[in-house]
Order: C-alpha cells, then sequence, then structure tokens
C-alpha cells in the first residue's frame, strides 16, 4: 500500500454507485445472495472498488453457503485493517481497506484450513481484474 486516500464524501458520491458508496463509505451490507462476485469463479484478483487496492486472490475464494463472497485469506495482511464491530447486538470484527477505509465487511474465525477464516466481503466493495495469462498464479 502506498499513501493514504482521502476523499471529501462529495467525491466519493461522485465515483461510486449509490450502492457502493452505501456499502463502502457508510459501513452498509448487500442482503445475501445477491452480490455479483458471491458465485464468481474467474480466476484473478479483487480490488477495492473505492482506491483500486488489490485485496484478494481467487485462489483463496471459496463457497461458505452464507450468501456473501467468502475469502479465506487476504492478499497482503496490510492491505485490510480490522476494527471492532458492536452494531446489530453482537460483536464482530469489521474488515476494511488499508488503503482508503472502505468498509469490505467482516472476518469470521469459521473458515477452511490453513488459517481458519472466513472474510465475508460484500461485492459492492469490490472490483475483479481478471487474470491476464495462464502461467500467473
Amino acid at each position: 500500500m502506498s499513501k493514504k486516500i482521502e476523499k471529501s464524501d462529495t467525491d466519493w458520491k461522485q465515483q461510486l454507485s449509490s450502492h457502493q458508496y452505501y456499502v463502502t463509505r457508510q459501513k452498509g451490507t448487500e442482503r445475501p445472495f445477491t452480490g455479483k462476485y458471491n458465485h464468481h469463479n474467474e480466476k484473478g484478483a479483487y480490488a477495492c472498488v473505492c482506491c483500486g487496492e488489490p485485496l484478494f486472490d481467487s485462489h483463496a475464494k471459496f463457497d461458505h453457503g452464507c450468501g456473501w463472497a467468502s475469502f479465506w485469506q487476504s492478499r497482503d495482511e496490510a492491505a485490510i485493517n480490522e476494527e471492532t464491530d458492536n452494531s446489530l447486538g453482537m460483536v464482530r470484527t469489521e474488515i476494511m481497506c488499508a488503503a482508503c477505509d472502505a468498509h469490505l465487511g467482516h472476518v469470521f474465525p469459521d473458515g477452511p484450513h490453513p488459517t481458519g477464516l472466513r472474510y465475508c466481503v460484500n461485492s459492492a466493495s469490490l472490483d475483479f481484474v481478471p487474470k491476464k495469462h495462464d502461467t500467473e498464479d
């Protein structure tokens, strides 16, 4: 990650769709099973819709059945910030893009090996970058 990205609400609203703004800047969520990346299986990388920072790789994506895109690890630990979320009468761990503070979703300790983690991510917070060559990982 390079420099922290900061923009005004007006700038974010001009850049993002209203749904993307709601999810990423207002800590909203999309309804389960409605996100475009929930059942997405192409090879490539998932980047922050706000700033383009690469966050997750397709090899770490799995079908948890929860209704949101799920990953067992982030692309780089430094790319994701975590914060305690006490909303909705429960304690969860919110995940945000470290570069621009976009709300991505939450991380839970019920994922597969080797990490045991499930990064539960709103599709509205992501852009997909397809793998360019068969030789890329």
